[in-house]
């Protein structure tokens, strides 16, 4: 055995030794333990939460969430308020806000995630002249801050581009639409999406794909047929996490959505909702609860793909 192909082997077993050792590590009781705390006391704040939710006005006004072990007395009239009543000084219920919210998520998550997915597949596997020049404009594009985007971007909606006398891009009225917050969402999401679904679908089996095209599939055919379904755990990963983003997001619908109750989403009313001095804790951690509720299904609707993408490409063979 020649010194190369000897160290090649002693390499190897180093490197299998030293990913048992981790393992074990990681498998031990202790390990486990650690985890379990830290799952508990994450969990913590999350349950005096909805513990909180559940009392009612002056309870929580004159004690801490634990004293319902010791004094349970809750109802559920904190969500009905938050829901259909309003709060302080603030009418009306937070359901029309809800509805705002899912008609903003759900599309500014699709838009750029099918967008990014047909942009990474033409940038990894449909080759042209200054494609890897896209790839790197794409990827800076990284570095660019949203908060700076934003009024620029916003005078581009409302009043358009000129130069000079020339009108390059005319001024679009999507007042009182949710048109702009989706176009905004995308935008901003499109770098990261294409960049991260690029690095997948670059590592897809050469092999597959020269099969295909020699059996005579179209690009079309490739990527809806072979692409799509082999990405399904990328794709699933960067939709839970666009999703959380629009769905937590208040800058970006403050600014498009100008907090028109016609669209606003549930973040700017839960911001109402808290008053100028903060008070009515009964009906924010209610209101922030129901806020939760709709990603956390997402999230564990998702979760078994959200995990294939995260270990994707970091083992081989």
């Amino acid at each position: 055995m020649s010194e190369t192909a000897l160290g090649r082997t002693v390499g190897a077993k180093a490197e299998a030794t030293g990913v048992r050792a981790v393992r074990r590590s990681f498998s031990s009781p202790l390990a486990s333990l650690l985890v379990i705390v830290v799952t508990v006391l994450w969990t913590i704040p999350t349950f005096g939460l909805l513990i909180t939710s559940l009392r009612p006005k002056q309870d929580v006004a004159s004690s801490g969430w634990w004293e319902v072990f010791v004094h349970p007395d809750l109802t559920l009239s904190n969500y009905h308020t938050v829901l259909f009543e309003g709060g302080f000084s603030v009418s009306g219920g937070l359901m029309p806000y809800l509805v705002n919210s899912l008609a903003i998520s759900l599309p500014a998550t699709l838009f750029p995630l099918v967008l990014a997915a047909m942009a990474a597949y033409a940038l990894a596997w449909v080759r042209f002249k200054g494609s890897d020049t896209v790839f790197f404009v794409i990827f800076a594009l990284q570095v660019v801050p949203l908060q700076m985007a934003l009024i620029p971007l916003l005078q581009l909606f409302s009043g358009g581009a000129h130069l000079g006398g020339l009108t390059i891009l005319p001024a679009v009225d999507l007042s009182g639409t949710y048109a702009p917050v989706w176009l905004a969402h995308t935008m901003f999401a499109l770098p990261l999406a294409t960049f991260l679904l690029h690095n997948f679908i670059s590592q897809l089996p050469r092999d597959l794909m020269e099969a295909a095209v020699v059996d005579g599939a179209s690009h079309f055919k490739i990527f809806r047929s072979i692409v799509l379904p082999l990405c399904t755990p990328a794709l699933a990963s960067f939709a839970i996490f666009q999703f959380l983003w629009v769905w937590n997001d208040l800058l970006v619908a403050l600014t498009f959505a100008g907090g028109s109750a016609d669209v606003a989403p549930m973040t700017a009313r839960l911001a109402q909702l808290s008053g100028s001095f903060g008070g009515r804790w009964e009906l924010l951690t209610a209101g922030a609860f129901l806020s939760l509720i709709v990603p956390l299904a997402v999230f564990f609707a998702l979760q078994r793909y959200f995990v294939r993408g995260l270990l994707a490409g970091s083992v081989k063979g």
